[in-house]
């Protein structure tokens, strides 16, 4: 599949991540007496990866997050060549996501867009739960962490076939029900990137921190999967070598 097409199915993607994600916390969370709440804002998470991956994930292998990409590519089972033009496609398609559901919350008069937050993660006062700086990091490492292992897992050609989506999906869900109240759950650069680009001041002084953060989660990941699952890497760089020979 050549690069163009797959940057536009990552665009797109990661699009409908921050959009679908996000705009549950910001629209649907916190409506008085029907809101979805925590629960409800990470099945939304988790359905986007979902319907996605089963969507572009024959395209472009359906990342939607920079630091999956990275993860991937530590792991032997992705290019170096492509991890900018991969990133790029994700900040675009999460950037644009928010600038739409800005332009949708604007339509309630009552909206502010700094007062409300904008689904935007931070620790400290800034965190739903009030938690500190240290506690972000560990969550947000170990959940990035979790996140690449449970992707590696899913996608090994050992795997049971065409089930790995579901995995993935569930195992984002399960990582926002527990970290939603630590930092609104990141574990993806380029979803926090796009609403604190919108929100600025605070959310844009923390931001560094959830792009350190899921990162070193994922290149862990990617190291530790290389060890457990030797065999299936062994084999995957393989098939892609011969891919780029092709």
């Amino acid at each position: 599949m050549d690069l163009t097409r797959r940057f536009i199915a990552e665009f797109i993607g990661t699009f409908w991540l921050v959009l679908g994600g996000c705009g549950s916390a910001v629209l649907a969370a916190g409506f008085p007496d029907l809101g979805i709440g925590f629960a409800g804002v990470a099945l939304a998470f988790g359905l986007t990866v979902l319907t996605m991956a089963y969507a572009i994930g024959h395209i472009s292998g359906a990342h939607l997050n920079p630091a999956v990409t990275i993860g991937l590519y530590i792991s032997g089972r992705f290019s170096a060549k492509d991890i900018v033009p991969y990133v790029i496609a994700q900040l675009t398609g999460a950037i644009f996501a928010a600038f739409v559901l800005w332009q949708i919350a604007s339509g309630n008069p009552d909206f502010n867009l700094v007062e409300s937050g904008f689904a935007a993660n931070g620790y400290g006062e800034h965190s739903p739960g009030g938690y500190s700086l240290y506690a972000a990091l560990i969550t947000e490492v170990v959940m990035t962490f979790m996140f690449l292992f449970i992707i590696l897992g899913s996608t090994d050609y050992r795997a049971p076939a065409h089930f790995a989506p579901i995995a993935i999906g569930l195992g984002l869900t399960l990582i926002h029900l527990i970290s939603i109240p630590v930092t609104n759950t990141s574990v993806n650069p380029a979803r926090s990137t796009s609403q604190a680009l919108f929100v600025g001041g605070w959310a844009i002084q923390q931001l560094w921190l959830f792009w350190i953060a899921p990162i070193v989660g994922a290149i862990l990941a990617g190291f530790v999967y290389r060890y457990v699952g030797r065999d299936t890497e062994l084999r995957v760089r393989e098939q892609l070598r011969t891919e780029q020979e092709l």
